[in-house]
């Protein structure tokens, strides 16, 4: 079976994502800029409110490449601390998803190992700066070596169904060792032929969907900070992801410890 992950900045859709049946959200912040760390307390809520479903943190400093520097490496470490040290009344599965590059885009082991380490065994992913490594192999090694529970990829490509030969390729290289999530323009339209094609048992997306502001709505105009919608969590999206990939949402969760056995920017 394969395990859905929802890619969200908006915390009702931790509630939409699920009743609809996904396995998993990757909570962030700042989606249009490709994805932030979250603030304390919007992560303190999402662990208030999730029941069943596997949070998973995105752990990002800022906007732009991932070649950090130290002081911004000693801030991701301290926010996986904190983060890791939030209640969590319902006991669901909590991780992180990380990571960082050297200038020529391989993997900065050091400063991975460090935020890694930090997790103190919660489930990491490595987000999808893996894409950006010159040699995906060789950053594929070097991701198991540390330890990481899955790698979102797609498989260096645009998209997931653009590299779906590399995603095939990673996931024989990567069986038994590290999960290959897949995410990458992965919609309802193409999950199945993504999973066909390159083998993976988890897939990633944003099920975004247009809705007014509440500005707009009540009459409000247009401004520089409101543009006259948000994006929120469509449960139908996720409800005809599961479809095709022939669950009906309410079959149970794959697993309980933050994703699937190990087999758009950085978060989508």
């Amino acid at each position: 079976m394969t395990a859905v992950e929802i890619c969200l900045d908006d915390l009702s859709g931790i509630t939409v994502a699920e009743r609809a049946g996904a396995d998993r959200v990757e909570l962030c912040a700042s989606l249009g800029e490709g994805g932030i760390t979250p603030s304390i307390g919007t992560v303190a809520v999402a662990l208030r409110t999730a029941t069943t479903i596997g949070v998973n943190v995105l752990v990002r400093h800022r906007p732009g490449d991932f070649v950090y520097t130290q002081a911004e490496v000693d801030a991701m470490v301290a926010d996986i601390r904190a983060i890791a040290q939030l209640p969590n009344p319902a006991g669901v599965a909590l991780g992180f998803v990380l990571g960082a590059l050297n200038a020529d885009g391989s993997i900065d082991v050091e400063s991975t190992a460090r935020m890694v380490a930090a997790a103190a065994g919660a489930p990491v992913t490595f987000h999808k700066a893996f894409d950006q490594a010159p040699d995906l192999p060789a950053a594929l090694d070097d991701a198991i070596g540390l330890g990481v529970r899955r790698i979102l990829t797609s498989g260096g490509a645009s998209t997931a169904i653009d590299g779906a030969e590399t995603l095939a390729e990673l996931v024989v290289r990567a069986r038994g060792r590290v999960g290959i999530l897949a995410g990458g323009g992965v919609r309802p339209g193409n999950v199945a032929e993504i999973v066909r094609r390159t083998g993976v048992t988890e897939v990633h997306l944003r099920a975004g969907t247009a809705v007014p502001s509440a500005a707009r709505a009540a009459g409000g105009a247009a401004t520089v900070y409101d543009s006259g919608f948000r994006m929120v969590t469509s449960a139908e999206i996720v409800r005809d992801v599961l479809r095709q990939l022939g669950r009906d949402g309410r079959d149970g969760r794959v697993a309980r410890d933050g994703g699937a056995a190990r087999d758009g920017g950085v978060a989508a």
